[in-house]
Order: structure tokens, then sequence, then C-alpha cells
């Protein structure tokens, strides 16, 4: 069994200045996230500065990801298909096999979005084989429901099984976070007890939620008053314990990566206090560092 590795999502084009900052706190493995576009970052340059970054040190790049519309390619979406199929021939310069993102979504329910996600999917999935790539769609709704919603449709166990078998697969899967279950009242650990056995969980985000049952029971979630926050792991509600049992139990040998910069508490002047306390919470979870049995 391997050790799951704990790390962060980094700003991929702000990572050569970030990541010396961030390896002496202890994060085993880092997320390399754009937005939209890779924009004007030469990806090939990158890769050989990230890797001169990590030289020596047991640190990976845990995947590539690219959050943006994919489905439409409209406005600031118009570089977000180009951009997946970057990260996917780049993704070896990284040492990973693995890139991420939202699915996209076309205007309307996600039914009406799912000709034109095997349309995109099905060749990104193609091309990402060739490669010896992975895919993986984040479950965030971007505020989205299943009627309306302009970013994402892997948001919905239910949308999961869906794209799973419009585009079937075995390289694309989903990057997983117990705190977008949470905002929509799902509870995350039979969920992720489910999945994690269908071999689709590819790779896990560490964020976690904080619900306020006591403002649900008075004023419901349409009411004047947030009832949950989306919280960094050791702050929120969730098992984190259990989560990493369930993955190890599951056979998952992924890694953890903390997102950050959402934390209402630990945030701004704070964000890196509330990181490395998440960091070290997950660690403790998966009962600290590897010690090798007496013989």
């Amino acid at each position: 069994m391997k050790q799951i590795r704990i790390g962060t999502l980094v700003n991929g084009e702000d990572a050569v200045r970030l990541l010396p900052q961030l390896i002496p706190h202890g994060f085993e493995s880092f997320s390399l996230t754009f937005w939209q576009s890779t924009g004007q970052t030469d990806v090939s340059e990158l890769a050989k500065r990230v890797m001169d970054s990590l030289e020596n040190q047991d640190i990976v790049i845990s995947c590539l990801s690219i959050f943006g519309n994919a489905l439409t390619g409209e406005g600031n979406n118009a570089d977000t298909l180009a951009s997946w199929e970057r990260l996917i021939d780049s993704a070896h310069a990284f040492g990973t096999d693995l890139v991420t993102g939202f699915t996209g979504r076309m205007p309307g329910s996600i039914d009406a979005s799912m000709t034109r996600f095997t349309e995109v999917f099905g060749e990104l999935a193609k091309r990402a084989e060739y490669a010896g790539v992975k895919l993986a769609f984040e479950n965030c709704d971007m505020g989205g429901t299943w009627e309306q919603g302009d970013w994402n449709i892997a948001h919905n166990p239910m949308a999961w099984e869906m794209l799973f078998n419009a585009v079937s697969a075995e390289n694309i899967g989903l990057q997983w976070e117990p705190c977008h279950q949470m905002v929509s009242l799902i509870d995350p650990i039979p969920q992720l007890r489910k999945w994690v056995d269908t071999g689709k969980i590819f790779n896990v985000h560490g964020k976690d939620a904080t619900i306020a049952w006591d403002v649900v029971r008075e004023y419901g979630i349409h009411g004047p008053k947030d009832f949950v926050w989306h919280r960094t792991p050791g702050f929120g509600d969730t098992n984190w314990v259990d989560i990493l049992s369930i993955l190890r139990q599951g056979g998952y040998e992924g890694s953890i990566d903390i997102e950050g910069y959402h934390d209402p508490v630990y945030r701004e002047e704070w964000e890196m206090t509330g990181q490395v306390h998440g960091l070290n919470y997950l660690k403790r979870c998966r009962g600290g560092e590897f010690i090798a049995n007496p013989k």
C-alpha cells in the first residue's frame, strides 16, 4: 500500500515563484492549475523549471488542471479546449499522467449538455489515452443546478453515471472532494465508499465544509442567511480519518491536494496558516509518517 500524499493547489502561471516558498512547509504534492486558459504560459518551459525546483526531493506534481468551459468555447473560454489538449500533451514532462478540470456545460439542463460533452471529451479521452494520460472532472457545481448552469455538469452522482456511460473510457474519472457534495447537503462518506469501488476516483481535493444545521432548520437553504461555508481540512465537519480509510480500502494511491483560498476564517494574511494546519491535520488523519515494522 503506497502512502497517500498530502499536497496543495498552486497557480500554474505563478508556480516557479511559489513552489520554493511552499516546499519547506512539507507539502508532498502540487496540483498546478489554470483558469480558463494556459494563456501566454510556455508549458514546456514551465515543466522544465518546475521539475528543476523539485529535483532530488520526494515531491510530485499530482496533476495539471484547466478550469473553464470547453463545451461552449465562448468568450474567455475560447482557449479552454486547446488548453486541455496542451496539458494532455505536456503532462509527462511534469511527471504526471493526470489532467483535470470542469466538464463544461451547454446552456440549459445537464441532459442538454450530454451530446456536446460526448463529442468533446470522446475525442479528448482518445488523445489522452494515446498519450498515456487520464482525465478527471472536479465535482464543483459553480452555482449550477440540474436545470441551469454555466460551468460544469459533473457535480451530481447521477450526472457522473451519465458521463461515464456517454464516454465509456477507462481513462476518465473524478477529481472528488467532500465540500462540493456537502453544500448540496449530500453526505460524502457513503458516496465515497460507493464510488471508490468503481475505480473512478483519480484525484482528491482537500476541501471541507461546515454546515450550519441550526440555520437550515430555522431559515432553510433559500433564506437570507448563509447555511454552509467551504473550509480548509481540519476546520470543517468531515471525518477525514474515514475518508483516508475508505480511500485506502479502495486501493487509492494518489494524493489529497488542499484547495485553499476559500476558508472564511483562515484567509488573506492567515491563508498559509490555515493551509499548513490542514496539511499537518491530514497527515495525522492518515496515521502520520510511515514507520517500518520491527524485524
